[in-house]
């Protein structure tokens, strides 16, 4: 089974037409698949069309309500440790703001015949990023250059959210010492798995910038990202 983990906030002009697209593709490529919503109490509403949603889709959306705005990481490990209890095989992270677009799923799950965690990439041929303006393009491609030299990773989009990760790869990590947001998300799962001896493969996508909605990226964001490089760094040399 394959479930999909989409964390919201504020994501109400999104989520139906996300959800309602991921189904058509399970649908159309015969894929037992399902979503869980991981909604972090938007002010917009996101949950109550989220529980509507689940109400249209019986069993096969799953919703979580948290109380305030926890984060895009803890987000994605409570939707991780809620799909292993459902029984899922491959586990996928995935935005709900449609800057990724559900066709690339079969693509991607096809890939986990080759490797564990399957990453969709910007950065090799034939990926690509559409609507970003230059600081964004200068700050994810210096973000994945710097951390991926510091941490020795052959990985060229580490800050890329659009994955897929195998059962066993996600029941080995140790989720609950995972604590970082945002990019360092991105780069601490990829280099713990890495550093477990698991297989990762990046397969192209094309990024398109949000449709509707407000970008979640800050400087705090970025900043994180920084640190957690030289930490992740530090903490190896140490065992």
């Amino acid at each position: 089974m394959t479930i999909i983990i989409l964390p919201t906030y504020n994501e109400a002009e999104n989520i139906r037409k996300i959800t309602c697209d991921i189904f058509k593709v399970f649908r159309n490529e015969n894929i037992n698949g399902s979503i869980i919503i991981v909604d972090d109490n938007s002010p917009d509403k996101t949950g109550q069309i989220a529980n509507q949603l689940s109400k249209e889709f019986p069993g096969r959306i799953h919703v979580i309500h948290r109380p305030y705005k926890m984060g895009y990481g803890s987000a994605n490990i409570q939707g991780f440790k809620k799909a292993l209890d459902l029984g899922a095989n491959y586990i996928f992270q995935m935005d709900a703001d449609y800057s990724h677009n559900p066709h690339s799923i079969p693509a991607i799950l096809g890939a986990t015949k080759e490797a564990d965690l399957i990453i969709g990439s910007r950065y090799i041929d034939k990926g690509g990023i559409k609507n970003w303006g230059f600081y964004r393009k200068i700050t994810s491609r210096g973000g994945t250059f710097y951390a991926k030299n510091i941490l020795d990773l052959k990985i060229n989009d580490l800050t890329s959210g659009y994955r897929c990760y195998k059962r066993k790869v996600l029941e080995t990590l140790n989720l609950n010492k995972i604590r970082s947001e945002g990019y360092s998300f991105q780069i601490e799962t990829a280099y713990k798995i890495k550093q477990t001896g698991f297989k990762i493969k990046e397969i192209p996508i094309i990024f398109t910038n949000r449709r509707k909605g407000i970008s979640k990226f800050s400087k705090k964001i970025f900043f994180e990202a920084f640190w957690i490089v030289w930490k992740l760094r530090l903490s190896n040399h140490q065992h």
